[in-house]
C-alpha cells in the first residue's frame, strides 16, 4: 500500500502501477474548502455542499497531480452496468452522461470518478495502453460490471485479460457492509458457491464481501493480475467518506486515472 503526500493533500496508490507511466490516486478526504459534514475534500454537491466548494476541491486535486482541469472525463453515476468509451474530455459547461464506467486510450483524458464506501475499480493495460475506472457499488458488483469491463476492454481496444491489471480501492469492508436476505439470494443468482463471499457473523447479521465479490469476478474473467487496496471506509472515516458509517451524511471522494504522455516504460 502506498499513501502520498503533496500540497496538503493525500492519495491512496496501487504500488502494481507505480512503475508504470500514470496518473494514479484514490483522494482522501483532507486539504479541502467544504465545511462539516462534508469535511473537507468534498467532490458532489448533491447532498448539500456547495457547487463552488466541489469546483475548488477538484481544482486543488488536478493541480496536485499535474493536470489540467479541462482534460476531465466524468459521468453521473447510477449503479448500472452502462460502460462509456470516450476519446476527448467532458467539456465542463456539458452535462454529465450516466454511466457506472469509463475507459479511454487517449493521454490527453483524466479519467474522475466519486466514491462513499462502493468500490473503485481501476483497469490498466500496459500493452494497449488503456485505462479505466468503474463504479461498483453492491448493484454494480452482483450485477458484474467488473466482467462487462474486461469484455469491453477486449472488443473496443482488444485487451487480453491476462495482460489487465485490477485494482480494487478503498471502500466499504466485510466487517460493516451488513446486509439483507434479498441481497444473498441476488448473490446466489450470481455464484454457485458463496463460500468466502457472503459472512455469516455472530451476532446473527449477514454481510456481503464486495472486495472478495470483486476480486472473484475478474479472476473468472481471465484477469491475473489484481491488487487489494484492503482499506475500509467505514473503518477510517477521518480519511474517507463513508455513506453508510456517517449514515448518509457526508461527501464523496475523488479517484483519478491518467496515462502520462510522452513517456516510456
Amino acid at each position: 500500500m502506498t499513501i502520498r503526500h503533496k500540497n496538503g493533500l493525500s492519495w491512496f496508490e496501487f504500488e502494481s502501477y507505480s512503475r508504470y507511466p500514470l496518473h494514479q490516486g484514490i483522494i482522501m478526504r483532507r486539504g479541502g474548502v467544504s465545511p462539516e459534514p462534508w469535511r473537507s475534500l468534498n467532490l458532489s454537491d448533491i447532498n448539500g455542499d456547495t457547487r463552488e466548494n466541489v469546483i475548488e476541491n477538484r481544482k486543488r486535486i488536478f493541480e496536485c497531480f499535474d493536470l489540467p482541469v479541462p482534460s476531465i472525463f466524468d459521468v453521473w453515476q447510477i449503479h448500472s452496468n452502462t460502460i462509456i468509451c470516450t476519446d476527448s474530455p467532458r467539456p465542463l459547461n456539458k452535462d454529465h452522461e450516466k454511466a457506472d464506467a469509463i475507459f479511454t486510450d487517449n493521454p490527453d483524458i483524466t479519467l474522475f470518478m466519486r466514491f462513499a464506501d462502493c468500490v473503485p475499480l481501476f483497469f490498466f493495460d500496459p500493452k494497449k495502453r488503456v485505462i479505466g475506472i468503474a463504479h461498483a457499488g453492491r448493484i454494480g458488483t452482483l450485477n458484474r460490471i467488473a466482467e462487462d469491463c474486461v469484455k469491453r476492454m477486449n472488443t473496443r481496444y482488444g485487451s487480453q485479460p491476462a495482460d489487465i491489471m485490477a485494482g480494487i480501492g478503498p471502500s466499504i469492508g466485510p466487517d460493516h457492509y451488513e446486509v439483507r436476505e434479498d441481497v444473498i439470494e441476488h448473490a446466489r443468482t450470481c455464484f454457485k458457491e458463496l463460500d468466502g463471499l457472503v459472512i455469516r457473523a455472530k451476532d446473527g447479521s449477514t454481510r456481503l464481501d464486495l472486495w472478495e465479490t470483486n476480486k472473484r469476478i475478474l479472476k473468472e474473467s481471465g484477469v491475473e493480475k489484481i491488487e487489494l487496496a484492503g482499506i475500509c471506509t467505514a473503518c477510517n472515516t477521518t480519511d474517507w467518506f463513508s455513506h453508510r458509517a456517517e449514515h448518509g451524511r457526508t461527501g464523496r471522494f475523488g479517484a483519478l486515472l491518467a496515462m502520462k504522455k510522452d513517456t516510456d516504460d
